[in-house]
C-alpha cells in the first residue's frame, strides 16, 4: 500500500488564520465526545467502522457471484449510496469500459427515473448474459423498485421461468419488501448489515458485489478501509490524534468562520466520481437544522477551465479538499519536432502536464487565501481507495457530532419521498396529500421564453 498523506500547511488561510492553534480545542472536544464514540461502537451502531460483517462477506460474496459467472453485463438498479460508490470504483479501476474495443465486463448503473435510458438498456442488453443487481437497504425505495418491476417483466418475457437466475438482491437481511421478494422468488441475495446507511455502505456488499463482477480488487478495498478503521475501533482513546478527527474539527471550524462550501477537487482524473460520492456523504449527513456546508465536486484539470474563476475570485466562502496522485502513468513523450512555440514540452511526457497543472492549481488557491488540505497518494490503488473512503466517512461522522446533529439520518429527504408516494396514490399519506394539494393550489406567475 502506497503512502497517503494529509498536508496541513495551507489549511489556515483567509479567515481561518484567526483560528490560531485550534488543536487544543480539538483535543478537548475529542475527550468530550469519546464516551459517545465508545458507546456507539459497543452498541453496534457504527458498523461501517467496526465492519463486523467483513469475514462473512469474504465467503458469501464469491459464493453468490459464482451463480452469475455466465454474465457479461451487470445492470445495477439503485440510487444514491447504492449507485455512487459502485460508480466511483468502476470509473477509477475499470475506466477501459468507456474506451474503444472493450470486451467486457460492463457495469450499467440505472440510478434515475429515466425511461429512455432504461428502455435503451432493455432493447440492447442480452437478458441471458445480464445480471440484474437490485440494491436497496430498505427494499422500499420507490425509484429502485419501480425499475425492478419493469426489468423483472422484461426478464420474464425473454427467459420465462429462468428469469430468476439473472437476479441478485442486496437488501436488509431480515425485513422489507425486497427481502420478501427475494425469499418468495428464491433469488440470490446478500445482506446489507444492520444500521448501515446507504451513503456509508460502499464497503459492504452494496459496493463490493459490483466490484467483484467488474473483476476489481474488492478485498483490497475492504482491507484498506479496515486498516484505517480497526486501529481506532480497538483503541478509541486515540481519537484526538486521528487524521479523521482533525479533518472533522477543521471542517467544523470552517463553518464557524462562515466558509459555507467545501470543494472536493480531484486531480486524479480516473477518480473524478469520488467527488460525487463524497458530495452525497457530506451533504446528506450534515445539511440539517440550518447547518452544514455545500460540497462542490470538481475535476482537475477540467474545472480549471469552467469553475475555478468562481473558486478563486468569487465569494470567499469556500474551502477545499484537494486530492492528488503521485506516480500516475505519464503517457507518451513529446517528440523533438514539437512546434517551436511549444518547444519547452520536448522530451517531457503527456502526464507531466497534469503534474504541472496540479501544482499551478495549488499555487493559485494559496495565492487567493483559500483554506486547503491536500490529500496525496503515492500510488493510487484499491487499498488506497478503501482508506480514502474510510477517512472521509469517519470525518463526516465526527463533523456531524461536533455540530450537534445526527449525521446518520436524512429527514428532509424522507419527506420528499413521502410526497412522491402520495402523488402516486400510495395509502397512509394523508398529511402529504394535503400538503400537495396546497402546493398545487398556490397562485403562480408564468412567463414564456
Amino acid at each position: 500500500m502506497g503512502a497517503q498523506k494529509l498536508h496541513w500547511g495551507q489549511a489556515f488561510r483567509g479567515r481561518m488564520g484567526q483560528a490560531g492553534d485550534i488543536w487544543p480545542q480539538g483535543r478537548a472536544a475529542a475527550q468530550e465526545l469519546l464516551p459517545r464514540f465508545k458507546e456507539e461502537l459497543a452498541g453496534g451502531r457504527l458498523p461501517f467502522i467496526s465492519m463486523p460483517y467483513l469475514e462473512s462477506l469474504r465467503t458469501e460474496l464469491p459464493t453468490a457471484m459464482e451463480r452469475f459467472g455466465h454474465c457479461r453485463h451487470m445492470l445495477l438498479l439503485g440510487i444514491g449510496g447504492s449507485a455512487l460508490g459502485p460508480r466511483a470504483l468502476q470509473k477509477a479501476f475499470l475506466p477501459q469500459q468507456d474506451w474503444p474495443g472493450h470486451a467486457g465486463p460492463w457495469l450499467w448503473i440505472a440510478d434515475n427515473v429515466d425511461a429512455p435510458a432504461l428502455s435503451a438498456w432493455l432493447d440492447r442488453l442480452p437478458p441471458e448474459k445480464t445480471l440484474v443487481a437490485v440494491i436497496s437497504k430498505s427494499g422500499g425505495t420507490i425509484e429502485t423498485m419501480a425499475q425492478y418491476f419493469v426489468v423483472r417483466d422484461w426478464l420474464m418475457g425473454k427467459l420465462g421461468q429462468d428469469w430468476s437466475k439473472q437476479v441478485l438482491v442486496v437488501t436488509d437481511a431480515k425485513q422489507g419488501p425486497l427481502r420478501r421478494e427475494a425469499e418468495e422468488k428464491k433469488l440470490v441475495s446478500l445482506p446489507v448489515p444492520d444500521q448501515l446507511g446507504g451513503r456509508f455502505s460502499v464497503l459492504s456488499a452494496v459496493g463490493m458485489a459490483p466490484a467483484h463482477f467488474c473483476g476489481l480488487d474488492w478485498q483490497g478495498f475492504m482491507d484498506g478501509a479496515a486498516s484505517l478503521f480497526r486501529p481506532l475501533a480497538a483503541n478509541p482513546e486515540n481519537l484526538e490524534t486521528h487524521p479523521a478527527w482533525r479533518l472533522a474539527f477543521w471542517g467544523k471550524t470552517l463553518m464557524a468562520h462562515k466558509y459555507s462550501q467545501m470543494i472536493f477537487f480531484t486531480y486524479i482524473p480516473a477518480w473524478a466520481c469520488f467527488g460525487q460520492w463524497f458530495a452525497q456523504l457530506w451533504a446528506e449527513s450534515l445539511g440539517k437544522s440550518g447547518q452544514g456546508s455545500m460540497p462542490l465536486p470538481a475535476t482537475g484539470v477540467t474545472d480549471q477551465h469552467s469553475l475555478q474563476q468562481m473558486f478563486l475570485d468569487g465569494p470567499k466562502d469556500k474551502a477545499c479538499l484537494f486530492l492528488e496522485g503521485r506516480g500516475l502513468p505519464r503517457g507518451p513523450r513529446f517528440s523533438d519536432d514539437t512546434p517551436e512555440e511549444w518547444a519547452y514540452l520536448r522530451g517531457q511526457r503527456f502526464g507531466d502536464v497534469l503534474e504541472a497543472e496540479t501544482l499551478g492549481a495549488l499555487g493559485a488557491f494559496a495565492a487567493n487565501d483559500i483554506p486547503l488540505i491536500r490529500i496525496s497518494m503515492e500510488a493510487p490503488g484499491a487499498q488506497e481507495a478503501g482508506r480514502l473512503m474510510a477517512l472521509l466517512e469517519l470525518a463526516t461522522l465526527f463533523t456531524g457530532w461536533l455540530l450537534g446533529i445526527n449525521p446518520l439520518d436524512q429527514p428532509a429527504v424522507e419527506y420528499g419521498k413521502r410526497l412522491a408516494n402520495a402523488r402516486l396514490g400510495a395509502s397512509g399519506y394523508t398529511k402529504e396529500e394535503h400538503d400537495l394539494r396546497e402546493f398545487l393550489a398556490a397562485p403562480d406567475e408564468i412567463q414564456e421564453f
